[in-house]
């Protein structure tokens, strides 16, 4: 039974313009990617840093994410691939593991940062990144939405979301309505954003605290929403194998917070500016006129007490 109130599916997963076929999945990931940017600019700009970082961070770890997150997906549901020659590559029928994607994300985005930062901004700017990357992945799930995908068990609450037969999991073609997962996680990606942004704003947390929590937060909402999940995964003891990488990251990620606050710094760092090279540094004069030390008088005597 389809109640009134449930939630209808697009019916097309994208537009054309012209001859082109515009994926909404895709179009999805561009948002997501700019809205990052943004959260990002506005949050590194507030602590004083240059928010132009923000591009560069994003130009790396963009590309790495979706290198990643394909990767993942292909190790772990290689029966899920489609069965041709660019199936590896079709990234617009979804098919992104966020695990591999965040990972591989993060890292290449850190590796630019590093050569433009010190290790102190470094860390203030995961901090600042963290709920960015939240809201990145709350728009890119919309993505989801038009691919029908991303849905959970069968439900008849009036907010269930109504998936066409065509994208229904085998033994669950009599379903008609199922609970919509991708909204779940839009609205604990969203609200976990504005906790983190709250909490940096009310209480000194040493960085990247910030980011640890952003790890542990959506890692724990994993674990609850792949209890919900039915489509194809591989079972480990009875649980699918997300949720065991989201129980490990979990408790990974408050492990790290826990750490970082008994063992970091005690204040948050002060921004450091950029790195500067040692060898340009041995290069400038020091300020000021310049005096040469005293001779050294080691083993001398001083001439008023010595004997005539």
């Amino acid at each position: 039974m389809i109640y009134p109130a449930s939630i209808p599916s697009p019916p097309h997963n994208g537009f054309y313009i012209g001859p082109l076929f515009i994926h909404a999945y895709g179009l999805a990931y561009v948002f997501a990617v700019a809205a990052a940017i943004f959260v990002t600019r506005w949050r590194w700009r507030k602590v004083g840093g240059d928010p132009d970082i923000a591009y560069e961070a994003a130009a790396w770890g963009f590309p790495a994410g979706l290198i990643g997150g394909r990767i993942y997906f292909l190790i772990t549901t290689p029966s899920q691939i489609p069965p041709h020659w660019w199936g590896p590559f079709a990234i617009w029928k979804g098919g992104l593991g966020i695990w591999g994607g965040i990972l591989c994300g993060v890292l290449g985005g850190l590796y630019i940062v590093r050569k433009r930062l010190t290790h102190g901004d470094v860390l203030r700017f995961m901090d600042a990144a963290a709920p960015g990357l939240l809201v990145a992945q709350a728009i890119g799930r919309i993505g989801n939405y038009f691919n029908q995908e991303l849905f959970g068990k069968p439900s008849t609450l009036p907010w269930a979301l109504k998936i066409d037969p065509a994208h229904r999991p085998p033994h669950y073609t009599q379903f008609a309505t199922f609970q919509p997962t991708f909204l779940y996680e839009i609205i604990w990606n969203l609200g976990l954003a504005g906790f983190l942004i709250w909490l940096g704003s009310h209480r000194k947390i040493k960085p990247p605290g910030l980011l640890a929590l952003y790890v542990a937060g959506y890692s724990a909402f994993r674990m609850f929403e792949e209890n919900l999940r039915i489509d194809y995964s591989v079972h480990i003891l009875g649980e699918r194998l997300n949720f065991w990488i989201a129980l490990l990251v979990c408790l990974a990620g408050l492990a790290w917070f826990f750490w970082i606050q008994r063992n970091g710094k005690t204040e948050p760092l002060p921004l450091d500016g950029p790195k500067t090279d040692a060898r340009e540094f041995v290069r400038r004069k020091p300020p000021g006129p310049y005096r040469k030390p005293p001779s050294p008088t080691y083993g001398k005597k001083s001439r008023s007490t010595t004997r005539r």
